[in-house]
């Protein structure tokens, strides 16, 4: 997980995870409209999967 990818999770949730998947963008799109918050938490761990 780069610097850049965590700035970008922190300020478009799902722009950082694009390249993760169709359902992850809309996992962490859904979350992002309920509240930034858990937009952001959601995108970090998606980012932060070791298996991806």
């Amino acid at each position: 997980m780069s610097f850049w990818r965590v700035l970008l999770a922190i300020v478009l949730p799902p722009l950082a995870v694009i390249d993760k998947g169709c359902g992850s963008v809309l996992i962490v799109l859904i979350l992002t409209a309920l509240g930034w918050v858990p937009g952001v938490l959601a995108a970090l761990i998606i980012l932060n999967n070791p298996k991806n």
